[in-house]
């Protein structure tokens, strides 16, 4: 245990001495500010259009713009901005020694490959919790100071309205299981990352692997509806169902074993890639 923690830590350090690593840090900080300012100068005239059909059948008193709904908007990007930031250094983490020439060196020191590899996947992790959480606390906390908390209101396939005090667990869910989603993004960037000798390869691989999985599972033909339920694409956004009035379990449950499913998978292909590699040719 004390040699992986030492590996862990070197393999952190390694993370943050680069400069593509603060690039998701960066867009975070910088976007959720910028969705947040959007929001504060015209976010009514933006919740009036968009509920302006509703507006005919129902009598809307109050207004629903609060610092919940800014954060719900900006966990809707994960499914769209994060994968890319998550892979830009996940994807790096076995492609980068193989592009710096020191897959040699790495491993003639005397730890086990599978220390290696279980250590650097454990720092990809990490990584994209680390993610994740800077932007709950940007996306929540500073929506929850600039705009106050209140209802949350969802227009989905129906119309949900949550209350003030039955909101902010469904959050804690929610931002759990956008760790775990972006965390099997990250597996396969990793899983990738052992295959190619260049850190773009998974990077492109992983985001075409995901707009090629999201483009079948919208499609209806029969032997797809089949299958589809097993591609991680399908489960990304599963945090949303946190935020339906009565949660459907038994769907939370299929999502985690799906993600949770492609990460082991990822991982131990990884291994087994970095196990068998030849380093002396």
């Amino acid at each position: 245990m004390t040699m992986f923690l030492s590996v862990l830590s070197i393999e952190l350090s390694k993370i943050f001495s680069k400069g593509r690593s603060y690039i998701g840090f960066g867009a975070i900080t910088i976007l959720v500010p910028i969705v947040q300012a959007a929001m504060y100068s015209e976010g009514e005239a933006y919740f009036s259009l968009f509920t302006q059909g509703l507006q005919q059948q129902f009598s809307f008193t109050g207004t629903f713009l609060n610092g919940y709904l800014i954060a719900f908007i900006v966990l809707q990007s994960l499914l769209v901005h994060v994968p890319l930031l998550v892979a830009l250094v996940a994807g790096d983490m076995l492609a980068g020694e193989a592009t710096g020439g020191t897959y040699r060196l790495l491993f003639t020191r005397p730890v086990s490959r599978h220390i290696i590899v279980l250590a650097k996947f454990c720092a990809a992790q990490l990584y994209t919790v680390g993610l994740i959480l800077w932007m709950s606390i940007l996306s929540m906390g500073m929506s929850l100071i600039l705009f106050g908390p209140g209802e949350l209101f969802i227009v989905s396939s129906s119309i949900t309205v949550l209350q003030q005090d039955d909101i902010l667990w469904r959050f804690f869910w929610a931002y759990g299981f956008g760790i775990l989603s972006m965390g099997t993004v990250a597996s396969i960037a990793f899983m990738f990352s052992a295959l190619v000798e260049n850190s773009i390869g998974p990077i492109a691989m992983t985001m075409a692997i995901i707009i090629v999985f999201t483009i079948v599972s919208a499609l209806d033909a029969g032997f797809i509806k089949d299958v589809k339920y097993m591609l991680f694409s399908n489960h990304l956004i599963s945090w949303r169902l946190f935020f339906e009035e009565t949660i459907p379990m038994d769907r939370i449950m299929l999502s985690t074993w799906v993600l949770g499913g492609h990460s082991i998978a990822s991982f131990l292909i990884a291994l087994f890639i970095i196990v068998k590699k030849d380093i002396l040719s």
